[in-house]
């Protein structure tokens, strides 16, 4: 059967070598190589990835390349330390990610292969037994050569179901999983939750009274339904389960400026914890657990960025044992003392890097994983051992992307026009800005996102090993930083958040970093928008712009009707944050702000790249933003059939950067 025990020559044994890995942490810098790493060492699969400890942390389970290079699972006895076993893997496709369901089995589902060779939709969910045995698919594939069904007492679920959560609460072969609706289907239908055992494949609902248009479940410490949010006609509405199972009306709420708090965490003894605005940004408070109103203080605050993480908890009691944050980067407070002192002796080892410890019962796990962040670097895993406090490397450093090479990451908050204070990340090339530098504005999509993390970056770094300063502005709209910056990028496409991008290149400018002779601008999906917009209205400012899966016209956001956009997004969320066309002011500033409609003006390079099978932003957008160029427009164009919403094959990867490369360097290189 395809899901088979992989006799590979291939040992994660091999990995936990004794390389120095915290001592090179405190090495002193190497001189800026000469020549930098080539472009698929930005871009493609590290060896090893996704290190998981079961519940006691005795095993480990992690994704590793085998002999075809597919990323397969495999199992490590830290105890015995054996021969790791590889437990599951295809020839047809890469295993995308994996849970431990109980000491003893393990959940996993399957993404597209790196080469291009395999494109898979549904990600389907299998199980599987530590030792390799007992192996079940569960959940269905849209490719039907990756199955290991039989054809007797076939209990796979349709594609559109997936794994929701693998609560501890549950029985030890059971996971959570939820059905999305078919497009065909209405969307009253909503989203519905079911338990599932993964040894029969037999299923029990958890939807019995749902209301209509379910978006979101929240489950309780134990993994019960508590809590679930409706989306309907540009309303949100939270419904809560009473004792006697029945879902009650709780509270209707606006679902983009969120008035009400949000229950994030159901708890032992009754304790609620939600999100609430405080001080002009979302702070974590204890709720009051009949009317969800928030009571005191803030437990948990993050002046200057809204709280973003997740609670550390003790499974099996419920105990609160630290919160993970990021504010300018990652982090961990540890409530646990025991938990607080070994995150001490961890970062005392590993210097220079933001060091989160994962673990399912941390306190008496017998092993640690620590994953170690920089922004000159991509992680490091590292294997850490309470009782000796020995700390060894996962994996080795890479090689091919020295730290000489890369860039340092900062953030700044900086001044826009009006005076709104705005995040930017900055990327300085290899070595430092000696002088005013060829800058790249680099526009995040979304663009209702936070768009910037400040580890390590593929994207940034590639462009920063060629020399370029890289400028990464958090824009108004961006979220995670106060809902009046959210507020401020409302129905303000291609005008106050365009002024953002030329406020933060004269910023630059202003520090002595940027050259703003040699500026360009580019951007994915919302940024590939950014991008064309500044070739219409900021063509004094930028002398080449990049736009890959970019929009072009707001217009056809709504009126593609095979795009993946929902009608809930189009009557009303899109009419709210982006702009209304049903009125006459919005349809003029639509107008306006439409780089299709304003092709003609635009008088800098360009570089556009599409994915076929994209259904975000369709390629339609791409080739109607072709035929309306001059037909004397500097343009290089490309397609790559097989791609989505985004690049995913390394060789497209490879093919575009080198383009942009190639791109960059005549218009804003050295010489230009």
């Amino acid at each position: 059967m395809p899901v088979r025990l992989m006799a590979a020559a291939f040992a994660i044994a091999s990995l936990l070598q004794a390389a120095p890995a915290a001592q090179a942490q405190t090495a002193a810098p190497a001189p800026v190589a000469a020549k930098p790493p080539a472009i698929a060492d930005f871009f493609k699969r590290p060896s090893v990835r996704r290190p998981k400890l079961s519940p006691s942390g005795r095993y480990l389970a992690i994704q590793a390349a085998g002999k075809n290079d597919r990323m397969s699972l495999a199992v490590l006895d830290l105890q015995t330390m054996q021969t790791p076993k590889f437990i599951a893997g295809f020839n047809d496709a890469d295993i995308a990610t994996h849970h431990w369901i109980s000491e003893d089995r393990l959940a996993f589902d399957v993404s597209d292969s790196p080469d291009g060779t395999t494109r898979v939709n549904g990600q389907g969910l299998w199980a599987v037994d530590r030792d390799g045995s007992n192996s079940r698919q569960l959940i269905k594939t849209d490719k039907h050569f990756i199955t290991t069904a039989t054809l007797i007492n076939d209990r796979r679920l349709d594609v559109n179901w997936v794994l929701h959560s693998v609560p501890p609460g549950l029985d030890g072969g059971e996971v959570v999983v939820m059905r999305r609706r078919w497009m065909s289907e209405r969307e009253a239908t909503g989203a519905q939750l079911a338990r599932l055992d993964t040894r029969t494949g037999l299923m029990r609902t958890l939807s019995e009274g749902v209301p209509d248009y379910a978006q979101n479940w929240l489950l309780d410490w134990r993994g019960a339904p508590r809590v679930i949010n409706t989306q309907h006609q540009g309303r949100s509405r939270l419904f809560h389960r009473d004792d006697a199972g029945r879902w009650q009306f709780w509270y209707e709420d606006d679902p983009e400026a969120r008035n009400h708090p949000w229950p994030i965490w159901f708890g032992p003894d009754g304790l609620v914890l939600g999100e609430q605005g405080h001080g002009g940004f979302t702070a974590v408070f204890r709720l009051d657990a009949k009317t969800g109103r928030a009571d005191g203080e803030p437990l948990i605050s993050t002046p200057g960025y809204d709280f973003e993480g997740r609670l550390i908890t003790e499974p099996d009691t419920g105990r609160l044992l630290g919160v993970r944050y990021e504010t300018d980067a990652p982090g961990t407070v540890w409530l646990d003392k025991t938990m607080k002192a070994r995150q001490a002796e961890i970062d005392a080892r590993l210097p220079g890097s933001v060091n989160l410890i994962e673990c399912l019962r941390c306190v008496e796990a017998s092993h640690l994983v620590v994953t170690s962040l920089s922004d000159k670097r991509p992680p490091l895993y590292h294997l850490y051992k309470p009782a000796d406090k020995d700390l060894q490397p996962l994996a080795g450093t890479r090689a091919d992307l020295p730290i000489a090479a890369m860039g340092q990451r900062d953030y700044h908050r900086i001044k826009a026009r009006d005076g709104l204070e705005m995040p930017v990340l900055v990327t300085q090339p290899a070595g430092g800005a000696k002088a005013a530098t060829p800058t790249i504005v680099l526009v995040h999509g979304g663009p209702y996102v936070r768009g910037t993390h400040w580890p390590w970056s593929p994207n940034a770094q590639f462009l920063a090993s060629r020399g370029y300063l890289v400028l990464e502005p958090e824009f108004r709209g961006s979220t995670g930083y106060g809902f009046g910056h959210f507020r401020a990028g409302w129905k303000q496409w291609g005008l106050a958040m365009q002024d953002d991008l030329a406020d933060t290149l004269a910023w630059a400018v202003k520090q002595g970093w940027a050259d703003p002779k040699r500026a360009c601008v580019m951007g994915a999906s919302y940024g590939g928008y950014a991008a064309l917009m500044a070739a219409v209205t900021q063509q004094d400012l930028f002398k080449c712009a990049v736009n890959w899966v970019g929009v072009t016209d707001i217009g056809l956001l709504s009126s593609i009707s095979w795009s993946d956009m929902s009608d809930e997004w189009r009557d009303y969320g899109m009419k709210r944050l982006v702009a209304d066309p049903d009125t006459d002011a919005d349809a003029e500033q639509m107008r306006k702000t439409s780089p299709l409609q304003r092709a003609k003006e635009i008088r800098i390079p360009l570089l556009m790249a599409y994915g076929g099978e994209d259904r975000r932003v369709p390629i339609k957008h791409g080739t109607d933003m072709k035929s309306a160029l001059r037909d004397d427009q500097a343009l290089e164009w490309v397609v790559y059939p097989d791609e989505g919403h985004g690049w995913f094959n390394l060789k497209t990867n490879e093919d575009f950067w080198g383009r942009v490369e190639r791109f960059l360097a005549r218009h804003i290189g050295p010489g230009n």
